[in-house]
């Protein structure tokens, strides 16, 4: 598969290291030089600088040949309309898209795209370790 990832910070990185592995062909935006030291000398895949809401740049890295398109900045604008040109404008089959706030990521999955919420997830996960905690009762 062509997996095209903007976002190169701790999960675009590991994103791409993995599907690297895997076999799959990666390219990489940030707008940040110095995010690509997270990768691994020689890394294999294609590392664009630049933003990833910049048609040009999209371009550069590959959209137009993507089976797969993954947003993953800090900014949840950013991946919103990084998103959205992948989708609205280049059709890309799968647009997976993180998105901080879980209201706005409810609106945007309403849309179609597939949207991970890691506020949501880690809150369910917390409150499910929570529910199934059972103190130990002094008897006294």
């Amino acid at each position: 598969m062509r997996i095209l990832i903007v976002g190169c910070g701790r999960v675009g990185s590991r994103l791409a290291i993995e599907f690297v592995a895997e076999g799959h062909r990666v390219s990489i935006v940030d707008q940040r030089q110095e995010a690509f030291r997270r990768l691994p000398d020689h890394f294999p895949g294609q590392l664009v600088l630049g933003t990833g809401i910049d048609e040009d740049v999209l371009r550069s890295a590959g959209i137009e040949s993507a089976d797969v398109f993954v947003a993953v900045t800090e900014d949840d604008n950013t991946n919103i309309m990084a998103a959205q040109i992948a989708q609205a404008i280049y059709q890309v089959p799968k647009v997976i898209l993180r998105i901080y706030d879980p209201e706005r990521a409810e609106v945007y999955r309403g849309l179609g795209l597939t949207v991970i919420c890691p506020t949501r997830t880690v809150a369910d996960m917390i409150e499910e370790q929570v529910r199934q905690h059972r103190p130990a009762r002094v008897s006294g």
